[in-house]
């Protein structure tokens, strides 16, 4: 009850977009999606099926959960290969600087290799 209260609590901070777009297209037919929906408008007969169906408020809560979860994973992959590409680049950066560093005292030595 009390994440169920949240959650109707954090809907009002919501975005406009987050009010307007799912984050999930179902992947089930405009049949399917009648039958699942009837099903869940029907009296459960099992003691699980009572259950669960207390749970479906947090349907939401769970696409979001999931959706910030995957978006925790990505921005984690994406910080590897810009730690990646800024360790490669300082590479070159050494690497140019050195030869900088070398030219000059080529240049300065009177009898050069």
């Amino acid at each position: 009850q009390r994440v169920l209260r949240l959650a109707e609590m954090c809907r009002r901070l919501e975005t406009e977009e987050e009010k307007v777009l799912p984050f999930y297209r179902s992947s089930l037919t405009e049949g399917e999606q009648r039958v699942a929906r009837r099903v869940l408008e029907e009296t459960p007969i099992e003691p699980l099926a009572g259950v669960v169906q207390d749970y479906v408020g947090l349907e939401r809560f769970w696409q979001r959960f999931n959706k910030a979860k995957l978006d925790e994973k990505a921005l984690e992959q994406a910080r590897a290969a810009l730690a990646n590409r800024n360790r490669r680049l300082r590479e070159l950066l050494q690497q140019y600087l050195a030869g900088v560093v070398l030219n000059k005292k080529v240049l300065r030595d009177p009898h050069p290799v």
